[in-house]
């Protein structure tokens, strides 16, 4: 019987790509290295022949592309989120080198979902999409010219994964992280809570939220947790709400 191959649960994000020979690019250096799970966020020309001519055999992994008009459409059932990032500072995540983090990829994806997400040619990715990754990834490279193209990058890093599958030996996965829109939803509640409870009165809510996010990010929350967490929320507002009640009719038969 053969052994599940952790490459198959392993998705690789290309978000708002501008140019379709890049995709196409990137889909060859993908079936080069035996990945073939392909996400693009809203890119800008897809299906194009350009990119079918750059895939160069690769046309099976173009045409299974799931096209996605968010971020959280194309990270759905994720559990682990790497994030590409040229930049160092203001990261509100760890970041590792390629070879440090692929073993860690290989081992979530043999149980769970994980994505690889590259962003946009001229800017990467944004402090919001990096929002929604667990670690982030620097290339070492010539720093009085570090830019890689995105099938570049693409490339080094499906063989940093061949390179770490290689090697690779199961084990058991001390911890199962919540899928992604469970982590979101839990977000979307406590930003909704701190406004509720006028927390944010003297706060940047944005940069909060940010910090926040990497806080929890760090803990990698499981399912109970993230159950336990929004119950805690809702306790907290269903309390602040009687309070609210209670000042407002006591103020009222003064």
């Amino acid at each position: 019987m053969n052994k599940p191959n952790p490459l198959n649960n392993v998705r690789v994000v290309l978000s708002h790509t501008t140019h379709p020979g890049n995709i196409g690019a990137a889909a060859r250096a993908m079936k080069t290295m035996g990945l073939d799970r392909l996400y693009l966020i809203n890119p800008r020309h897809f299906p194009d022949p350009q990119a079918t001519a750059m895939a160069a055999g690769a046309d099976d992994i173009l045409q299974n592309a799931v096209v996605c008009a968010s971020i959280d459409e194309a990270l759905q059932g994720v559990a682990f989120t790497v994030a590409m990032t040229a930049r160092l500072r203001d990261i509100s995540i760890e970041v590792q080198m390629p070879r440090e983090a692929m073993p860690q990829v290989l081992q979530q994806a043999a149980a769970q979902p994980v994505a690889l997400l590259f962003g946009t040619e001229m800017s990467g990715l944004t402090n919001e999409e990096m929002g929604h990754a667990q670690l982030g990834v620097n290339i070492p490279a010539n720093p009085e010219f570090s830019s890689l193209n995105i099938a570049a990058s693409v490339q080094v890093i499906a063989y940093e994964l061949s390179v770490a599958a290689q090697s690779y030996r199961p084990q058991a996965v001390e911890i199962v992280p919540a899928a992604h829109e469970r982590v979101e939803g839990l977000y979307a509640h406590l930003e909704k809570t701190l406004f509720e409870i006028g927390f944010f009165t003297t706060q940047n809510p944005a940069r909060l939220m940010q910090r926040l996010r990497r806080l929890y990010s760090r803990t990698r929350l499981e399912d109970e947790e993230v159950n336990i967490l929004r119950g805690i929320l809702t306790v907290t507002t269903e309390y602040n709400a009687r309070l609210k009640a209670r000042y407002q009719q006591e103020h009222k038969d003064v």
